[in-house]
């Protein structure tokens, strides 16, 4: 079972490509894209997004790829 925090809280999926949202929050980019394309709130909380830029998350792509390697 992967850690919580590897996982997408929209699609419950393990990220592949982790973005960090204005709410601190990550998620996989594709999922939080489509809810972008609607929506200007935040997925986790309802609240409204300061801005809807996604940074990659490199850190938690690491751990994930780190995680998956040892488990292989």
């Amino acid at each position: 079972e992967p850690p919580a925090d590897f996982i997408c809280p929209i699609t419950t999926e393990l990220m592949s490509d982790p973005v960090m949202a204005a709410d601190g929050h990550s998620y996989e980019r594709s999922a939080i894209e489509r809810w972008l394309a609607t929506k200007s709130t935040s997925p986790m909380t309802g609240e409204a997004l300061v801005h809807t830029f996604l940074a990659p998350n490199h850190m938690v792509r690491r751990q994930i790829r780190g995680w998956e390697e040892a488990r292989a």
